[in-house]
């Protein structure tokens, strides 16, 4: 069962909601471990004082800020929470907003925030005002020694606290050289353009059908290996070259491959029908042959 990482409580005016807070993703990344390269031995990462020059064990760590070079603050868990303890315990709503008024890049990781059982009647209020009106809730809340910005989302049932970037923490984006907004885009490039993206949108977005198929390859290469085996190396797969500049010309091709893959499938699917319904009808054939060729039994004499 999955562990809160702390128990708090939403405010927003003079209502508190208590909650708990969930982790709502987490890694699929392989993990490697640094072997010696001679016996394969395990290389761990020893902690040793710069000072004494000795092997410190986790216990001894403490924090250290340095606030000039050499010279360090020593501060502690519970110095933190001091510095602002109603901040370490609540997700504190400052202001409502339009979800459509936040640039995507803002947002950066998802917390489930479940309500506790006297709070579940505030909490379905809030969320469910929170669908009529089309808001989100900007907050400020401190989880791991440090404060975020932050929004609380409806999600299906549940509340959503997803954390996001300050603004002083983006790139800008004048840092580079885009093309200015519709530059030099004929109307006849857009209508392809749009063309080939109708030809390519899906009715719905089925995340599942998705996945790491990179991270499939390396995990059976290593349970090969670990059975004695070896993979074949595959051939990088390079687009192919062409002789086309003409982006009009590109579009075309793209967007008839397009329609080509789709009534492909659409022709594999009939075939499929088609063959099945032979199959069936040959099937219902054989057994009625069968059925005849059987010799009728003679009624015995009264």
């Amino acid at each position: 069962m999955a562990h809160a990482i702390w128990t708090g409580a939403i405010s927003f005016g003079l209502v508190t909601i208590p909650v708990k807070l969930f982790t709502a993703v987490r890694s699929s990344d392989l993990r490697f471990n640094f072997l010696h390269k001679a016996d394969e031995g395990r290389i761990y990462n020893e902690r040793h004082c710069s000072v004494c020059d000795e092997k410190v064990e986790y216990a001894d760590l403490v924090r250290g800020y340095e606030y000039e070079k050499g010279r360090y603050v020593i501060i502690s868990d519970e110095d933190l929470k001091r510095v602002n303890v109603e901040a370490t315990q609540s997700v504190e709503i400052v202001e409502f907003v339009e979800l459509a008024q936040i640039n995507p890049m803002f947002f950066d990781t998802p917390y489930y925030l479940e309500p506790e059982k006297k709070g579940r009647h505030a909490y379905a209020l809030l969320r469910e005002s929170l669908i009529e009106s089309g808001k989100v809730g900007i907050a400020r809340v401190v989880i791991r020694s440090r404060e975020h910005l932050a929004a609380l989302k409806p999600n299906g049932e549940a509340l959503v606290l997803e954390l996001m970037h300050y603004a002083d923490e983006l790139v800008a984006q004048n840092d580079f050289s885009f093309p200015a907004l519709k530059e030099n885009v004929a109307p006849t490039e857009l209508k392809m353009a749009k063309m080939l993206i109708d030809s390519m949108t899906a009715e719905n977005f089925e995340p599942e059908k998705f996945h790491d198929k990179y991270r499939e390859d390396v995990l059976a290469m290593i349970e090969a290996r670990a059975a004695g085996k070896e993979i074949p190396a595959g051939e990088p797969v390079r687009p192919a070259a062409s002789n086309v500049v003409n982006l009009m010309d590109v579009l075309q091709r793209s967007l008839e491959a397009s329609s080509k893959g789709r009534g492909s499938s659409s022709r594999h699917a009939a075939s499929d029908d088609e063959s099945a319904a032979e199959e069936k009808k040959a099937s219902a054939g054989r057994k009625k042959s069968a059925s005849a060729a059987k010799p009728r039994r003679k009624k015995s004499a009264a």
